[in-house]
């Protein structure tokens, strides 16, 4: 049983499996793990406010703002119908109705209150306009004939014609006399309804001509409208006027018929949602803004060479709250005005991608994963042991220590891959083992091609795990989605200087900028502290077959222990892979995608790892595989020395002479130590004699006071001693 208390809405780990676990009923509290910006979007849903997201995609974005649309109220939902233009067609007229009136604004316009009297379905009030429209003006008879198929109809009266006619006992003239009365019959129909239609194109029939059109429909909404317009086109975007190749001959469909809404009119009085924003060219955005500080747009044709293009519309209403989303390279891509618009008249919210690793957030992912499995309604739910290897899974995905990930649309994937997995082995409930499975099935493409990267490396001897070799290391990287470890051998070797003036590091595999300044302040370091001036050499570095490229300094000490090896001579372990960036002095600094590279790491076969030790809490694996490899955080350029390089004497001497490495970081480190005690204990003192001042300044008081009332005495036993003199 699973202990749920409605007043603290809180789970607990007290449940068997997932159909246990209930599953909240409004979007809002469906959103795990971004407490922040859903407190923001309840007040932008009160308020009517815009919200620009920014984060990782699959954090939630598009929820959030399905949750918006949710919450606010749908009592004020307009349909919008287009009427012909007597004076001018080329420029219809636009009627705005509510969708559910109420019985106060029925009463106050007659037509509305005429059309409630005669309709009482559940229907808009655009469709009922529609709907009495075609009673008055005598189309309903035609409507109902369309529904009876008169085609059809005609049909089956001909097949039993000419059955009767061929089984009957009539001579043969009158048989083929009746055959053409009846074909004779179809081209009559077929003549008819092609004049009728031309009819209506030439405005003769008044009904088709003059009849409205319903362009928005909000007949059926309980919430506020929510139009995802994510990669939409200008028309769809904006509205369009349909292009029509017999209107230059006049026998085209009238203006007002061919217009059709936009998806800023569709989110009237709702919500309008466009991810990718800077997708939208910088015009489309611009219009956008016009849209939203007006509140009307007008539609017209999008394309010059339309006939669509002569018509423009009264303007159309277009009341929207705007939810745009990106991620944060897109900012600088948004258009000024527009982004000042909604920081202006509402929020900017960064959406989180990873959240602490507690016991409520925990809990938060139980309710994710129960979530999931009655969302896709196809899939078994989860035992309880299931649940916590999903939940091991989110720490491990996590780009943060400590912390559980919010990429909630990758695990919501895991999940699925999981159940389908069950249902092949026709088991009633998703297992642990099911799951092991299905992350496998469910590699990213990025995991597919790291895999196949390393075994292809191994085969042709281009990634060692075993022996020793000078001047080449196993550096590890991220590659794609950021998650996903691949193993970088990188070489270096030592050659006399091309040029007499000065030698140079020359670094190729298609290097980034950071990955090149980070040779440089890699040479930096060798040159300072290894005692050999490299002007009279050339450094050459390789990053073996790194066809994809390489950004990033987190290769630093790969690149220093390479071309170190290679200035001593003094071999690498091969089973060894490493990780992290280099400080000008030595440091090794911290680095990303610390799990993705251990696990590359041990899928190539090495022993070892060596990782900044800032990063000691970041890699996180499961037990099965912490017991094949050997995790080593370090300090300094020394400390990866020490564990990469081959024991020999030439080590001892070089680490001697590297020694000054650890003493000045350690010093610093000592200093800057002794300097917050300093200040702290200034800080103290400061304080302390504060309190001394005031204690005596309140003690004091009383004193002072007695100090002046005897000096008022003695002057005044003075000027008495006087009087008696005299």
């Amino acid at each position: 049983m699973v202990s749920y208390v409605n007043k603290a809405n809180k789970l607990s780990f007290n449940f068997r499996t997932t159909a246990e676990i209930p599953v909240p009923k409004s979007l809002i509290d469906q959103i795990i793990g971004q407490d922040y910006a859903v407190n923001i979007i309840k007040k932008a849903a009160r308020q009517r406010r815009h919200a620009l997201l920014i984060g990782l995609p699959g954090t939630g974005k598009s929820m959030l703002a399905q949750a918006m649309a949710e919450l606010m109220p749908a009592t004020s939902l307009e349909d919008i119908l287009v009427y012909p233009n007597p004076t001018d067609e080329n420029n219809p007229k636009v009627r705005i109705v509510k969708t559910y009136p109420s019985s106060s604004e029925i009463e106050k316009d007659i037509e509305l209150k005429r059309i409630s009297q005669m309709d009482h379905s559940a229907d808009g009030m655009g469709r009922k306009i529609i709907k009495n429209y075609n009673k008055i003006q005598g189309t309903m008879g035609i409507t109902e004939f369309k529904k009876i198929n008169p085609l059809m109809t005609a049909l089956l009266v001909a097949i039993l014609g000419i059955i009767v006619i061929f089984f009957l006992p009539f001579s043969d003239m009158t048989k083929w006399m009746s055959l053409a009365i009846i074909g004779g019959s179809f081209l009559l129909y077929g003549l008819f309804t092609y004049l009728y239609n031309i009819g209506t194109r030439l405005g003769i029939n008044p009904n088709f001509s003059s009849k409205p059109k319903l362009i928005v429909d909000n007949t059926g909404r309980k919430t506020a409208p929510f139009i995802d317009a994510t990669g939409t086109k200008a028309g769809a975007l904006l509205g369009d006027v349909r292009h029509d190749p017999l209107q230059s001959g006049g026998l085209g469909t009238p203006a007002h018929l061919r217009v059709e809404a936009g998806a800023i009119h569709k989110a009237n009085k709702g919500v309008l949602f466009i991810d990718e924003i800077v997708s939208l060219t910088s015009h489309f955005q611009q219009e956008l803004l016009t849209a939203m500080q007006e509140k009307k747009y007008p539609i017209t044709g999008q394309s010059e060479h339309s006939s669509g293009a002569i018509v423009k519309t009264e303007p159309v209403p277009c009341d929207f709250v705007l939810v745009a989303a990106g991620n944060f390279e897109d900012i600088p891509k948004m258009h000024p005005a527009l982004r000042s618009r909604i920081r202006g008249a509402g929020y900017e919210i960064k959406v989180n991608d990873n959240m602490p690793d507690t016991k409520e957030n925990r809990l938060k992912i139980v309710q994710f994963v129960a979530q999931e499995v009655k969302k896709d309604g196809r899939i078994p739910h989860f035992t309880k042991d299931a649940v916590l290897e999903i939940i091991e899974e989110a720490k491990k995905r996590a780009t943060r220590k400590h912390s559980l990930t919010l990429n909630l649309r990758g695990l919501g994937g895991l999940i699925r891959a999981a159940g389908d997995v069950a249902i092949d082995k026709g088991a009633p409930y998703v297992t642990v083992e099911h799951i092991n499975k299905a992350l496998i099935l469910s590699r990213t493409l990025e995991e597919q091609v790291a895999h196949e990267f390393v075994t292809l490396k191994k085969d042709y001897s281009v990634v060692q795990s075993l022996g020793y070799a000078i001047g080449k290391v196993n550096g590890l990287a991220v590659f794609g989605d950021r998650r996903t470890g691949i193993v970088l051998p990188i070489e270096a070797e030592v050659t006399p200087a091309a040029s007499k003036e000065e030698g140079k590091i020359i670094a190729t595999g298609k290097l980034g900028e950071i990955a090149k300044e980070a040779v440089m302040n890699v040479s930096a370091i060798v040159k300072k502290y290894a005692g050999k001036t490299i002007s009279n050499k050339d450094v050459h570095i390789q990053f073996l077959q790194s066809y994809e490229g390489v950004e990033g300094d987190s290769a630093s000490i790969s690149i220093a222990v390479a071309m170190i090896s290679a200035m001593e001579n003094i071999p690498v372990d091969q089973s060894v892979a490493m990780t992290g960036s280099l400080s000008i002095r030595g440091e090794v600094m911290p680095v990303g995608g610390l799990t993705g590279k251990v696990e590359a790491a041990i899928d190539a076969g090495c022993k070892t790892v060596i990782v900044p030790i800032s990063n000691k809490d970041d890699v996180y694996l499961s037990d099965y595989d912490k017991n094949k490899i050997k995790i080593v955080p370090v300090y300094t350029i020394v400390d990866v020395l020490k564990i990469a390089l081959k024991d020999s004497p030439k080590k001892v001497k070089l680490l001697k002479v590297l020694s000054g490495i650890t003493e000045e970081i350690l010093s610093s480190k000592m200093y800057e130590i002794e300097k917050t005690k300093t200040t702290k204990k200034k800080t103290t003192k400061i304080t302390s004699r504060k309190k001394q001042k005031t204690t005596s300044s309140k003690t004091n008081k009383p004193t002072t006071k007695k100090k002046k009332n005897n000096k008022v005495r003695r002057k005044r036993t003075k000027k008495n001693s006087k009087k008696t003199k005299k």
